[in-house]
């Protein structure tokens, strides 16, 4: 998985009038936990923090802090404002590259599907699963093919599998499925009406 660096500066916990001081000057309060350390306060940049929250990749982010401490982290939680959609409030987790780092990547859904070809609609309901696996193994994206898949058929998290990488989420959520539309049913009704013909 691709990594990208980030830059924080330390913060002291302060009242909500602090809080609101750092967002008008341009910085998104921000937290990291986790693996036994501290729960440490700090800010990003907003800008710099839509690398991460604007964008539909999963990366491993190098956080530098400006007390000189330095790990590997995970997004965890973005709260976000409702009417502008800006980032208020991001939690991090550390993780680290001897244990399993659970995170969410993206899904691309591949080939021309057997039901697509017979008239069938394509539809995608999950764009990311949650997976587990060592750092070196996580991958910036998760291919599922639907070459095969007919009309009226799913995929399913629990038909795939990766080598090295275990997937989280639930095994009923559904990846993609491919619908009949109004044209395969008639020609389905237009079959079955000519087969009593004869």
């Amino acid at each position: 998985m691709q990594h990208i660096e980030l830059k924080g500066q330390v913060r002291e916990a302060g009242n909500k009038a602090a809080v609101k001081a750092v967002r008008r000057a341009g910085q998104v309060p921000c937290n990291i936990y986790g693996h036994g350390m501290e729960n440490i306060l700090f800010t990003i940049d907003a800008k710099d923090l839509k690398t991460i929250t604007h964008t539909p990749n999963s990366y491993i982010i190098d956080l530098k802090l400006s007390d000189g401490r330095e790990g590997y982290a995970v997004l965890h939680e973005v709260q976000y404002h409702p009417v502008s959609d800006e980032a208020l409030h991001v939690d991090f987790l550390f993780v680290a590259e001897d244990k399993p780092v659970t995170i969410e990547v993206p899904v691309i859904v591949t080939g021309h599907s057997e039901g697509v070809k017979m008239g069938g609609k394509l539809l995608v309901s999950s764009r990311k699963l949650r997976v587990s696996a060592m750092m070196n193994n996580l991958p910036d994206v998760l291919e599922v093919d639907s070459t095969h898949l007919m009309i009226g058929k799913q995929i399913v998290a629990g038909d795939l599998n990766y080598e090295g990488v275990s997937i989280v989420s639930p095994k009923a959520t559904i990846i993609c499925s491919v619908r009949p539309t109004r044209a395969t049913q008639q020609a389905k009704m237009e079959q079955q009406g000519g087969g009593k013909k004869k």
